[in-house]
Parts: structure tokens; C-alpha cells; sequence
């Protein structure tokens, strides 16, 4: 891999939306997802009604990277090489011994060497961005309440309530039709739940687009919620920025699936309509693949083979798949990276809406699990008589090998305000 990257030498640039140009209040977000879920279950599927009291200290459960075995109930941190660093029994972590007995020094069972081992599985589901992370704390506390109840006969088989409560929340009408919990409170109050964009990163995609870059949004949520998002954060004219916006993306299949698979759609009130067989012009649309998009850069940048990059936060669903299938630069969206400020999180929001919210404070889902520990390295307990040492995760792996660079924010890049300016390639040093 080049050791530089050099925006200016990019035709195309490409954002995903959610928590990459548009970012949340964390806490406040985090709250409204886990109560969207632990509502559904408790009310539709019955389970216990201790998962709908969340206490402060619980969120520190949560941190990207963890791997849930969807057959044993068990969380767990990797190593680079597939060994488990860390475990847990539902959020009951597994003491030293326990961890040693159950997993030892061998790879885990569904670890493949190569970094690009999908992260959704039957068997196991890896959380890996902050939509994610409220739903391993409740899945976490549904292992201890069955657990509790003596009736929980492995496998667990409680994640097709989860993915339930995905449907009935997420669904591609539940926008439109206010149902579940959760689109209709970022309706009711989107200032509590969304950050705006500063002045600088709308500066910076004006400077872009005046460059002659070609602009695009591709998110893998649905118009309508994109539309009120982008209103929000870049203002009512958001549509001017953006030569191509890709709505309903349902990446990662985007960058993977054949044309035929996955056609792009018209949308006519964001209802989708017919199925294109191309694409043949900039505009907005629904689903689609990366093959015919990138026909259609040929055709508006005259290059046969236009250099596009590609700004995300998920590994799974933006990084790995833009890289691996389409050969796109990526740049890595990645909070963490912000490290702790005196212990207080960095915010962009203005001083007359602090502690307008505030309630009992929780650890934000970007800081450092006490649980868990670093999402980038970790110690591996030493032999008898040696050290322990310090190993990289799985997770700081895959970043290393798919990303470009990484940064914590499209403020990051934009606060430079100099598209021709190279970047330094970020490299697998954290400490």
C-alpha cells in the first residue's frame, strides 16, 4: 500500500451518512436504540421487564469489536490472530482461569485467517459501529436473564426475536408509518439525538465540489430518514452538495452482489419504482451496486478508470467491502481514535444546548471499556515467569489492511480546508 494518500488525486468522493457526515449525541442515541428494542421484546415477546432499566454503569459493556456466539451466549474480544483475548457469559466476564479452560491459546472456532472473515454469520454477529453496540448490551442482558431462569437450553435461541424487533422498528415503511420507537422520537426532537455539521465540513464539501469532485451519499438508510437527517445536519439545500445520492444501499451487498442482483431503483415520493437496467445519469436513487455506479463515474469523469474514496464508519458494511470488491480508497471514520480529554468527551455542540438533556451520565459508547479495554490492543497474559505482552485486536487488524487512513471525524479532514494536500497514510500505531 502507498505510504501517502493525496485527496487531490481523487475524482470521486463518497460518504456514507450516519455516524460519518452525520453525527449522533451518543448517549442520547444510544438510549432511544436499546429502549426501540428492549420495548419490543418485553412487550411483544416477553421477556423480563429488568431489561427496560438501564443503569449508567451498564454501558460500559459496550465497545466495537466484541463477537457474540449467537450459540453459547458468550461475548468475545480477538486477538490479530484469532486467539480470545477476552470473554464474557452474557455481561459476565470470564475470569482468567474460566477464559483459559473454555478457549486456551487456539483460534476461536469461527475465526478464519484471513481479516476479510465476514462479520455476520448464523452462528455469530460481530458489532462493529454505534448502531450496533446498544443492541450487544441487551443481548448480553437477555444471556443473564435466561440464564437467571434456569431455562436456558443451549443454543440460545433468541435472536430471531432480536431480529424481530429489527423489522418492526427499521423496516422500510416504519419511517412513513411511525411505527416502533424509534423514528418517530428523531421526528418528534432530532436536536436531542443529531449533532449539525460545523461550518467547516460544509465549507470543505463546497470546496470539493467547486474542485470539479464528483460528490456522492451512499447510505443504507432509507430517503425519507436520509432526507430529514441531511435537512437537519447541512440544511434544506444539502441536495446541491451531492451529484449522486444512493439511498436504501443495503451495504455491504452493494459493493458485493452482480448488477443483476441488485438493480438500482427510481423512487417517486421515496417509494420505490421500477428497476433500471443501468445507470445512465447523476441523480437520487434507491439500492443498486457498485458495477453500474462506477460505469456511470467513466462516463461523467471521462476517465476509464476514475479514482474514487470513500468515507465510512463500519468496517463491515463501508471499509472492507469498498476495498475488497471495488478497489476504492477508504477512509475509516473511527471515534475512538479521539481518545479521552481529561476525561471529557470532545463535542461540537454549541454551549446554550449543554445539559439541556443531561441525565445520570453514562459512559459514552467511544470511550474506553473498563471491561474490555483498549478496541486496539490488549495483553496476553505471559507464561509462567515471563510478562504479559501486548497484542493488536482482530478488529485493529482489519483496519490496518482495509482502510487507507483513519481518522475521528469528517471534521478532522475538513478543519485542513486543502484538498490538494496529501495525507499521510495512517498506520497500525496507536501508542
Amino acid at each position: 500500500m502507498a505510504q501517502h494518500f493525496s485527496l487531490a488525486a481523487c475524482d470521486v468522493v463518497g460518504f456514507d451518512l450516519d455516524h460519518t457526515l452525520c453525527r449522533y449525541n451518543l448517549p442520547e442515541s444510544a438510549r432511544l436504540i436499546y429502549n426501540s428494542f428492549a420495548q419490543f421484546l418485553v412487550k411483544e415477546k416477553g421477556y423480563d421487564k429488568e431489561l427496560l432499566t438501564v443503569t449508567p454503569e451498564d454501558w460500559d459493556f459496550c465497545c466495537k469489536g466484541l463477537a457474540l456466539d449467537l450459540e453459547d451466549g458468550n461475548f468475545i474480544k480477538l486477538a490479530d490472530n484469532g486467539t480470545v483475548l477476552r470473554a464474557s457469559h452474557g455481561t459476565k466476564m470470564l475470569a482468567p482461569e474460566v477464559l483459559a479452560e473454555e478457549y486456551g491459546r487456539k483460534e476461536w472456532k469461527h475465526f478464519m485467517p484471513d481479516s476479510g472473515m465476514a462479520c455476520r454469520s448464523g452462528k455469530y454477529y460481530f458489532y462493529d459501529n454505534y448502531f450496533d453496540l446498544p443492541g450487544a448490551l441487551l443481548c448480553a442482558r437477555v444471556v443473564d436473564s435466561l440464564t437467571k431462569q434456569n431455562n436456558c437450553q443451549k443454543p440460545f435461541d433468541f435472536w430471531k426475536d432480536i431480529v424481530a424487533g429489527i423489522q418492526h422498528n427499521y423496516k422500510m415503511s416504519a419511517f412513513k408509518e411511525n411505527c416502533g420507537i424509534y423514528f418517530p422520537e428523531i421526528k418528534r426532537d432530532p436536536g436531542r439525538y443529531l449533532h449539525t455539521c460545523p461550518e467547516s465540513v460544509k465549507k470543505w464539501l463546497r470546496q470539493l465540489k467547486n474542485a470539479g469532485k464528483i460528490l456522492m451519499l451512499i447510505t443504507s438508510s432509507h430517503s425519507d430518514y436520509c432526507r430529514l437527517l441531511c435537512e437537519y445536519i447541512l440544511g434544506n439545500d444539502f441536495e446541491y452538495l451531492f451529484d449522486i445520492v444512493i439511498t436504501n444501499a443495503l451495504k455491504p451487498g452493494f459493493f458485493s452482489h452482480l448488477p443483476s442482483q441488485r438493480p438500482f431503483r427510481t423512487l417517486e415520493n421515496d417509494e420505490e419504482q421500477e428497476a433500471l437496467p443501468s445507470l445512465d445519469k447523476p441523480g437520487w436513487y434507491s439500492q443498486g451496486n457498485a458495477v453500474h455506479l462506477y460505469e456511470l463515474l467513466k462516463k461523467m469523469t471521462g476517465k476509464p478508470e476514475p479514482k474514487v474514496v470513500y468515507f465510512g464508519d463500519s468496517m463491515h458494511s463501508d471499509i472492507f467491502p469498498a476495498c475488497h470488491y471495488s478497489n476504492w480508497e477508504t477512509v475509516l471514520i473511527l471515534e475512538e481514535l479521539r481518545g479521552d480529554r481529561d476525561g471529557k468527551p470532545e463535542d461540537s455542540e454549541p454551549l446554550e444546548k449543554k445539559g439541556k438533556y443531561e441525565g445520570p451520565k453514562a459512559k459514552p459508547l467511544n470511550r474506553l471499556s473498563k471491561k474490555w479495554g483498549s478496541f486496539f490492543i490488549d495483553s496476553v497474559s505471559g507464561l509462567e515467569n515471563t510478562e504479559d505482552s501486548l497484542v493488536y485486536t482482530w478488529s485493529c487488524k482489519r483496519i490496518s489492511a482495509y482502510s487507507t487512513i483513519a481518522i475521528p471525524s469528517i471534521e478532522a479532514i475538513a478543519a485542513f480546508l486543502v484538498v490538494s494536500a496529501p495525507i499521510q497514510k495512517w498506520k497500525s500505531t496507536f501508542f
